[in-house]
């Protein structure tokens, strides 16, 4: 696996105002505003701190125990999806309304309960639906409910866990070639489509260029930008590009918001359902905890990699 060991370099620009209040203003410029020299000013500091806080609790979480962990993890990437609104919104926050998280989760049964299984519910005003719809243009989450074991199936790091634990893959590599990312022809299977159907397919969901290539569907290769939109994934160890390996439900959902709703309801559990938590951590009954500690490995290197895949589109 590979990955930059300290992805917090790539953060060093936003560590001086002067630096800050220019990228700042150049997000307003794109957005009209009249007074983007005035709010870039008014933004710089907060929007450096929100990016210090983050990394403050990213680091911290990495040296605590696991069962605190989800906890510091959300705090951190709470922080650093604040740094990326105030990009796009520099008079965020303007109601007190966004400051809510904006999830719930149900009542647990005591028993027999698995995380898989779980639900939470997106509410109609907070964090998760304003930052859904200001960063990725992704609207009518109100009331959406999500299932924890169909959000992990599109966590595209989780591959070789799942492959291990459920007896099979969750997501299907692209194919490198002559600088473009070719779709197997074993999407065609598992879709149930033929090359023309999987194209109107995947042309209504991902917001980019496909184009036949030799009987085959294929997407340019980025060179500048990592982040692809969904349903196509990056892997950031392997560094390679995925599709979901079926159907899923959620699965054109941005990786942001994957993440928060994730370790929105991991940190609720650690906070409030103690005992079945740290059961699960000592004695590791079923299925829940190898999946639960791959994610929590995974989410403290790809949070701050997407946010600062976000953050830099905008220098490009």
């Amino acid at each position: 696996m590979y990955i930059e060991d300290d992805i917090w370099k790539h953060f060093t620009i936003f560590q001086s105002a002067e630096t800050t209040q220019h990228y700042l203003k150049k997000c307003y410029v794109a957005l009209e505003m009249d007074d983007s020299e005035s709010k870039s000013y008014d933004n710089c500091y907060a929007f450096m701190f929100y990016l210090e806080q983050g990394e403050v609790f990213y680091k911290q979480a990495s040296l605590s125990p696991l069962s605190i962990r989800p906890i510091l993890l959300f705090y951190g990437l709470i922080h650093l999806i604040k740094a990326c609104l105030l990009t796009v919104d520099p008079y965020y926050p303007n109601s007190t309304t966004v400051l809510a998280h904006g999830v719930s989760t149900r009542k647990r049964k005591k028993r027999h309960y698995k995380f898989l299984h779980d639900e939470i519910k997106v509410q109609k005003n907070g964090l998760c639906t304003f930052f859904s719809e200001q960063l990725f243009h992704v609207k009518h989450l109100e009331g959406e409910k999500f299932i924890m074991g169909d959000l992990l199936s599109i966590i595209v790091e989780l591959d070789d866990a799942m492959q291990h634990i459920l007896g099979k893959p969750n997501m299907i590599s692209l194919e490198i070639c002559d600088k473009e990312w070719r779709i197997p022809k074993t999407i065609h299977e598992s879709y149930f489509m033929d090359g023309k159907r999987l194209k109107e397919f995947l042309m209504g969901k991902y917001a980019g260029k496909i184009v036949w290539r030799e009987d085959r569907l294929a997407l340019p290769a980025f060179e500048k930008q990592k982040i692809i939109s969904p349903p196509f994934r990056y892997h950031i160890f392997k560094q390679n590009l995925y599709l979901p390996a079926e159907l899923y439900p959620n699965m054109v959902l941005p990786d942001m918001i994957v993440h928060y709703l994730l370790l929105y309801n991991l940190s609720m559990i650690s906070r409030y359902e103690t005992e079945w938590w740290i059961d699960l951590i000592k004695t590791s009954p079923n299925s829940d905890f190898p999946l639960i500690k791959s994610f929590l490995e995974i989410t403290e290197k790809k949070g701050p990699f997407l946010v600062e895949e976000y953050l830099r589109r905008k220098l490009l």
